[in-house]
């Protein structure tokens, strides 16, 4: 079965579990809001359940519970929630899930908030299986090679017969490497008349929700089970070191599945892909690159090395070096970095240039406009075929309001100036290096808002006369060195 099996129908209610204290995480932060590939556990539980299109789609809360709705109220509208106030075992927290729903009947899916490698399309293959073999319990289980602290799939034949937890299995029972992965489907009626059987008869004293398999089994009504091999949707995530490892396998996957969409990685260990980026082909990866959030890159684009990315379109051919973006929008064969910082409002058009050691904030940066070099442009709007020199600041912030300056098409401002906001450099202006402009600038116009240099002749041999800059200043001929001479003759012909 596959994702193109839409044909199925919705099953009644949908009961993810994520009550539980997560102690082990050690966080004040639900275990559940921790993210994987960039996206919290809780989400992609969340998204494998509404997969099912149930009636119903129950989440069950407890520790943390203020955080865990308030992430909900941002994930969907169609989720409701039910408190376990007191932690009294898998089967209560089922329980308290469907109370309220009323005596309906149909399939009921019960799933849990940490598993976060579970897909929509297993849990619809779950559901297609159960149906087929009209059983009134379905468990979805696997085979690992450590089955050490998962519940043993017990069988006779093809049947279950039950599930027994790691702490009540026998030596014999512990051999088994058919585990449970808390993943089930139900008929409605069967589960409601199971859960009403429980007791608190075993090692933890809490309702074990396992054990409503062993009553349908013990009143003949059939528990069938769906062995998956893909063992990672099975796993839950119940500390910082296995959050670490589904990071690690959920990034793999991710690499493995761009690099044959087309797209190169020249060190895939070293990559970090977060699972709602999109790659175009025929894009380059270098080593360190980190891409977050919803960024996006265009066809042929060159990421890194050693770049950060978050929430960044990156338009076709473009190039991107070293670079630290967030919230940002880099054109069509523009050129970022290295070292370039990029911050929220960036967007930087068709051909342009982001350079070393400029930072960007707010600036719409046009066309085929340059800013090479140790600048600030902040709260900035830079038209095509401008060019700043290096060293230019943008002085967007006066203490207590935040001002914005333009540059019109094609005008150039020279290194090392100071543009007090709010300006406006005319197009085709000339801004002379050193400058602080405090004034608007009229189109086509020179502006110089400099002092005029003063120059003291033979200050250095005078005052310091015993320094090597006198003694080197005492034996120049007082000629011009080539260089300059070259571009002054350049300049006057």
């Amino acid at each position: 079965m596959s994702n193109t099996d839409n044909d199925l129908a919705p099953v009644a209610a949908v009961v993810v579990l994520a009550a539980g204290g997560g102690t082990r995480m050690k966080s004040s932060t639900s275990k559940l809001l921790h993210e994987v590939a960039g996206k919290s556990m809780l989400s992609y539980s969340v998204s494998a359940a509404a997969a099912l299109a149930p009636e119903h789609l129950v989440v069950v809360v407890g520790h943390l519970r203020e955080q865990v709705t308030g992430h909900l109220e941002q994930l969907s509208e169609t989720v409701t929630t039910a408190v376990q106030e007191d932690q009294l075992g898998t089967g209560h927290a089922v329980a308290c899930g469907l109370d309220g729903l009323g005596d309906f009947e149909g399939d009921v899916v019960v799933t849990y908030a940490d598993v976060p490698m579970l897909t929509g399309d297993t849990l619809r293959q779950l559901v297609a299986v159960h149906r087929a073999h009209h059983n009134s319990v379905t468990v979805l289980t696997a085979r690992v090679d450590d089955p050490s602290g998962y519940g043993r799939i017990l069988r006779d034949g093809d049947g279950i017969t039950g599930i027994v937890e790691h702490k009540d299995a026998t030596d014999e029972q512990r051999a088994i490497d058919e585990i449970n992965s808390g993943i089930y489907v139900f008929d409605a009626v069967t589960l409601r008349e199971g859960l009403a059987s429980l007791t608190t008869d075993n090692a933890q004293g809490e309702q074990y929700l396992t054990d409503v398999l062993t009553f349908a089994h013990g009143d003949n009504r059939r528990v069938g089970a769906h062995l998956i091999e893909d063992v990672w949707q099975t796993e839950g995530v119940n500390d910082r070191v296995q959050l670490a490892r589904m990071n690690l396998e959920m990034n793999r996957r991710i690499r493995d599945a761009w690099m044959l969409a087309g797209v190169t990685m020249v060190d895939p260990a070293s990559t970090w892909i977060d699972v709602d980026v999109d790659l175009a082909r025929d894009v380059t990866l270098h080593p360190g690159v980190i891409l977050q959030g919803a960024t996006t890159v265009g066809e042929g684009a060159i990421i890194g090395p050693n770049t950060t990315l978050m929430n960044v379109e990156v338009g076709a051919g473009a190039e991107v070096i070293r670079t630290h973006g967030s919230f940002a929008v880099i054109g069509e064969g523009a050129s970022v970095g290295p070292f370039a910082y990029l911050r929220p409002g960036t967007e930087l058009g068709r051909k342009g240039k982001i350079g070393t050691f400029v930072e960007t904030k707010n600036a719409v940066i046009g066309a085929g406009a340059k800013v090479p070099h140790l600048t600030y442009a902040g709260d900035a709007v830079i038209d095509e075929g401008v060019n700043i020199g290096a060293g230019t600041i943008f002085a967007n912030y006066d203490g207590v309001n935040k001002s914005t300056s333009h540059v019109g098409r094609d005008a150039f401002v020279g290194s090392n100036t100071v543009l007090v906001a709010p300006v406006d450099i005319g197009p085709g202006a000339l801004v002379g290096a050193g400058s602080t402009v405090t004034d608007d600038v009229p189109a086509g116009s020179l502006a110089l808002a400099r002092g005029r240099q003063r120059n003291i002749d033979g200050w250095m041999v005078e005052r310091r006369p015993d320094s090597k800059a006198a003694a080197a200043a005492a034996d120049h001929d007082g000629s011009i060195h080539p260089a300059v001479q070259e571009s002054r003759d350049k300049k006057k012909a």
